[in-house]
């Protein structure tokens, strides 16, 4: 090796090594809860799906709940004192996310409205980031409502993962301690889902890291 080459290697390592750190990190996924329903199902099927995420190598979760975030539901450029501290801690955690999974039920053919006021009340927290959606309903399984979910992310810049997991019929799919009756189909479809959260987390994160996104 000559002496250019050895100089040229001694500074490119450390950056090199830099990248390959924050590339091997975990990704750090919020789970969203969107229901905020009297006697919701929702907290079954996250319980179910975080059991999932659990074994999943390379990720951490952080389960965000709407139903205990009483955000204001009037939108304001210039937010009150007593809104800026309701809306600091969660808009924090969104922001320190490199990937979201939204857990949804389905409310007349959509999503529930505290879902679309957290949506709304930020916008670069979910730039260049990747969403996934698990759904549940009746005979729909949900579906209706990611689709509609597709379109507002979208407008956010952020990227949707193909694949789902949705529950049809769901208070029949779960016995009394929340086990899936028939696991062997929603375990296949949430390792699916999270394999390609993470590959779709981890090259953004990559990339932003090179070149902060809208640069």
């Amino acid at each position: 090796m000559d002496l250019t080459t050895a100089e040229n290697t001694a500074e490119t390592t450390p950056a090199s090594t830099a990248a390959a750190a924050s590339s091997d990190a975990p990704l750090k996924v919020a789970v969203i809860l969107a229901s905020n329903r009297e006697g919701r199902f929702a907290p079954v099927v996250a319980d179910w799906f975080r059991s999932r995420t659990d074994a999943h190598p390379g990720i951490e979760t952080d389960l965000v709940d709407v139903a205990g975030l009483d955000l204001p539901t009037a939108l304001s450029y210039r937010p009150g004192s007593d809104d800026r501290v309701l809306l600091a801690e969660v808009s924090a955690r969104l922001a320190a996310a490199d990937a979201f999974v939204v857990i949804t039920p389905e409310y007349n053919h959509s999503y529930p409205a505290p879902l679309k006021n957290l949506i709304d009340w930020h916008r670069a927290e979910w730039q260049a980031k990747p969403v996934a959606f698990v759904s549940y309903g009746g005979v729909s399984g949900g579906l209706r409502a990611v689709e509609h979910l597709r379109q507002v992310f979208a407008e956010l810049h952020t990227v949707s993962i193909r694949d789902t997991v949705s529950f049809h019929n769901a208070g029949a799919l779960f016995d009394d301690e929340g086990r899936h009756r028939d696991p062997a189909g929603p375990d296949a479809a949430a390792k699916t889902l999270l394999d390609q959260l993470v590959w779709w987390g981890r090259a953004l994160r990559d990339a932003k890291e090179v070149r902060p996104y809208g640069d």
